[in-house]
């Protein structure tokens, strides 16, 4: 087959890429293995997934060609691929533990893609008969996943085009990055050695907050766990009630790590180089932190007003704040189980996980930038609707936004809402068809937390529960979409045309 003449895709420099990164997935692996030394559990897990990841990443090089182009067909098969085979890889240490539910192929996979992308949903039921080291290894991969999506959004969907990423080429993106770094690779690092270092700032915070006596249950492995996934804006905790088993100010604490996640590291960087105003002068940051205020605000709101809540003034306020940064940020962390609060909290919410963060960011979701541009352009339509001979363009920060971005953006808009209801009909269908019980907002939320890489859902599949109520049927369609919906759609369905492999 790849040797057809009419093949049009370099796919060789494609596996000679997926063939380095599975090698190098062996080195985070030894950080889990670590753990089970010093715990004395088992090292079998993580001893297997090594040899498969070293195995199978040879294969990959041997087939691969370094000297070949990598352009942009090469690049978008290899991202696609690297991403469903570096879960399928994280997958193996849950099924060699062989404890509860994800001992199970298809649940190990869909909580390894879970992880890998960031969405905090698990099929989980219960956490306590799982080693510490493989509970590490799920916030590990999440980690890794919101990294991948950092580098990927910003240091490679840039030279492609794709996937919103004209929208870098703004002030605050391509540009200041060509400013950074010449190449690539370097800007890879930068943005990773940003992002070692926030997230060890968030340990120390978490650990310093244990060891004061403020919190006596964050001990170091929870400090390390919980600052992978804050940042990451990734949201799964190995505790079942989630950042809702600490003190009052560990919740306060892990805020404001959801909202850094969920802010153009590009803009960080300039930040912390001396210039932190640009943070304020950028639209999409203002835009960013004043759809998090309204909805706080909203949702404290309905829960003053609630009857059945009596949180108090200060827990109200917080558990509004935190569940709000929460899904906006589509970290998926929870304070309380907002499976109890009001429709009206619950619908708030709702509409939280389809909004994100910005664009260069650990973020799921359709990205704030998109939804600024669009209300921008809907403006826009409405005033030369008025007067048709008016010329006004777009702009964010004062550039414009060329009209093919704005166009793309309406196209992946319509994209998403499309997979969004045909996922939700898919699991109503399916829910029907094994009898389980499942509203439809149940199935629209469950399909938009997946989907949109969010994590808790409501009813079954809400802050304390699981997904492993759903069918495998289910489960399988939504590890699909959790690996669609996390690179941006285009990457992966551009891989089905037949212009992509022949044109």
């Amino acid at each position: 087959m790849f040797e057809n003449a009419d093949i049009r895709v370099g796919w060789r420099a494609s596996f000679d890429l997926i063939g380095a990164v599975l090698v190098y997935l062996a080195g985070p692996l030894l950080f889990p293995l670590a753990v089970a030394v010093y715990y004395g559990e088992s090292l079998l897990p993580f001893l297997v997934a090594i040899g498969v990841t070293f195995a199978l990443g040879g294969g990959f090089r041997y087939l691969g060609d370094p000297e070949e182009n990598l352009g942009p067909r090469e690049a978008f098969l290899a991202i696609a691929l690297i991403w469903l085979l570096v879960a399928t890889v994280g997958a193996i240490p849950f099924v060699v533990a062989g404890t509860g539910t994800i001992a199970h192929p298809i649940n190990a996979l869909f909580e390894s893609m879970s992880g890998l992308t960031t969405t905090g949903a698990t099929v989980l039921l219960d956490f306590s008969i799982h080693s510490r080291s493989i509970m590490m290894w799920r916030q590990l991969i999440q980690w890794l996943g919101g990294l991948g999506i950092l580098i990927l959004a910003t240091a490679v969907l840039s030279e492609l085009g794709v996937g919103g990423a004209q929208l870098m080429e703004s002030e605050t993106q391509t540009r200041d990055l060509n400013k950074l770094t010449p190449r690539i690779s370097q800007t890879a690092r930068l943005l990773w050695g940003l992002y070692v270092g926030i997230t060890a700032l968030a340990v120390g915070v978490l650990y310093a907050l244990g060891v004061s006596g403020l919190a006596p249950n964050m001990d170091l492995y929870n400090a390390v766990a919980h600052a992978f996934t804050s940042v990451a804006t990734a949201g799964f905790s190995p505790e079942p009630l989630s950042v809702g088993a600490f003190e009052p100010i560990v919740q306060w604490a892990v805020v404001p790590f959801m909202v850094v996640g969920s802010t153009s590291f590009v803009l960080i960087y300039f930040a912390i180089n001396g210039d932190p105003m640009r943070l304020f002068r950028n639209e999409e940051f203002r835009f960013y932190l004043g759809t998090l205020a309204f909805f706080s605000v909203v949702v404290a709101a309905t829960l003053f007003t609630d009857p059945e809540i009596d949180y108090g003034t200060e827990a109200t306020i917080r558990h509004a704040v935190f569940n709000v940064a929460s899904i906006v940020t589509t970290t998926g962390y929870a304070t309380a189980d907002f499976n109890l609060w009001s429709p009206a909290a619950k619908q708030m919410l709702f509409l939280c996980m389809f909004l994100g963060g910005m664009v260069g960011s650990t973020t799921c979701s359709i990205k704030s930038l998109r939804w600024l541009v669009a209300l921008k352009s809907l403006k826009r339509g409405l005033f030369t609707s008025i007067h048709p001979e008016a010329v006004r363009p777009v702009r964010i920060s004062g550039n414009p936004v060329d009209e093919e971005t704005i166009r793309d953006i309406y196209a992946y808009l319509l994209l998403s809402i499309i997979i969004f209801f045909l996922l939700t009909i898919f699991v109503v269908v399916d829910a029907a068809r094994v009898g389980a019980d499942v509203s439809e907002f149940d199935a629209m939320s469950a399909a938009a937390a997946t989907f949109l890489n969010i994590g808790p859902a409501f009813g079954d599949a809400g802050p304390y529960g699981s997904y492993d109520g759903f069918s495998m049927a289910t489960k399988s369609v939504m590890i699909v979409l959790m690996w669609i919906g996390r690179i941006e759609i285009i990457p992966v369905l551009v891989l089905f045309t037949k212009a992509f492999w022949t044109s």
